[in-house]
């Protein structure tokens, strides 16, 4: 009798979505925020500097900006007090020493909130991140490895994690510093030119493989460049949203950077398009083996290339004169809608078909990809398919 009445009183005490809202990106941040998502905070309560949460945070501001709740402002707050001291110091499982891009992508947020709130503590705790990349190790032609412990890799999924945040950051305080400008354009330049398919390749598609050892040491590595084997959905929808999101935010003055993503986003853009099966309109996990037995239509990766494609579109980076592109992220779009998004008794929503993880820290084998997780409610997926539903609720 006594533990009933704990498990009700402490469900009292939880957020919960009372109506399923006409938007789809409100119904989706509102069911994260009701589970406790994207807070700062692991599943037992400590904090935990995650760049699944810095990606929800971004939504989530977006939301915010265009409702005026608070709520969701508040959220965002509450989350990066979870990782932020007082005094500007980072916890929460931040190593600087491990010199892995993943955590920075909770740097947009800290940025963020300074700018709201003039609370200097967001200022440091961003520069301590942005002091990383003086330090973080290279590859001879100067990518930055997307961790130590991967000996001269770049991953498209860094792209994401640090230059998003690098570019917000010097715009926002080092806005002249032209060094930095043309690093973070070679950041993407780089990447673009070392993962690029060629026409030689098996199952081409003139997409990105999901990342390089400039070493070529890795057992994956190809001979020419040193890519990997496979053009995984996710890692190359890292980069799309990147590539928008960085070429809204570069100032006048950022050098060559906004000419250079754009260029890459209008030769990428189209081959997208063409990637996507022709009967559902997603995507598959696997995009260089289509069809092929265990591989299947992954949820994150399709949701990041509807947002990326919509958002080019409206803001004119990309031209649509037949509307194909458009059309086609609508397709994407409603086949998810129709397919991932499970209503729930307590008017919040689940979101399927997220694969956990996707690494090179093994073979980079279509085996590999495909017998990873798949999970429920993933936050990969369902903050990328709360962009998405900002973009598509847009048109």
């Amino acid at each position: 009798m006594f533990l009933s009445s704990l498990v009700v009183s402490f469900a009292l005490l939880l957020p919960t979505v009372q109506a399923r809202p006409k938007s789809y990106a409100v119904w989706a941040a509102d069911s994260g925020i009701a589970r406790g998502q994207g807070n700062g905070l692991d599943a037992n309560g400590a904090a935990l500097v995650s760049y699944e949460h810095g990606e929800f945070q971004w939504g989530l501001r977006l939301l915010y900006e265009l409702t005026g709740n608070k709520t969701y402002f508040n959220y965002i707050q509450t989350g990066a007090n979870n990782i932020v001291f007082p005094n500007g110091t980072v916890h929460g499982k931040y190593n600087f020493t491990a010199y892995s891009l993943d955590p920075i992508r909770t740097g947009p947020t800290f940025i963020y909130l300074y700018k709201k709130t003039s609370q200097a503590k967001y200022k440091t705790a961003a520069s301590v991140f942005r002091s990383q990349l003086n330090s973080h190790p290279r590859t001879g032609e100067g990518q930055f490895w997307h961790k130590l412990m991967y000996f001269n890799q770049g991953w498209l999924d860094g792209i994401y994690m640090g230059d998003v945040f690098y570019t917000a950051y010097t715009a926002t305080f080092d806005a002249n510093n032209a060094t930095a400008w043309s690093d973070i354009t070679a950041q993407f330049q780089l990447m673009f030119d070392n993962t690029l398919q060629t026409s030689t390749a098996p199952n081409d598609t003139g997409l990105l493989y999901h990342g390089y050892d400039f070493s070529h040491t890795a057992v994956w590595a190809s001979p020419d460049r040193g890519h990997s084997p496979e053009v995984w959905d996710r890692a190359l929808g890292w980069y799309m949203m990147a590539l928008v999101d960085v070429a809204e935010m570069a100032p006048a003055n950022s050098g060559q950077l906004k000419p250079t993503v754009l260029r890459i986003l209008n030769d990428l853009a189209p081959k997208i398009r063409d990637a996507a099966d022709p009967k559902t309109g997603v995507w598959w996990l696997v995009i260089t083996q289509p069809g092929r037995a265990k591989n299947y239509f992954e949820s994150s990766g399709t949701v990041m290339f509807v947002y990326a494609l919509l958002k080019a579109v409206r803001l004119r980076y990309i031209a649509d004169p037949d509307g194909s592109i458009v059309a086609a992220a609508k397709k994407a779009y409603k086949y998810a809608i129709a397919n991932w998004v499970v209503p729930n008794n307590d008017g919040t929503m689940s979101w399927m078909n997220t694969v956990s993880v996707g690494s090179l820290s093994g073979d980079g084998s279509f085996d590999y990809y495909v017998n990873q997780t798949v999970d429920l409610n993933d936050l990969k997926g369902l903050a990328a398919f709360v962009l998405a539903s900002l973009e598509f609720e847009k048109l």
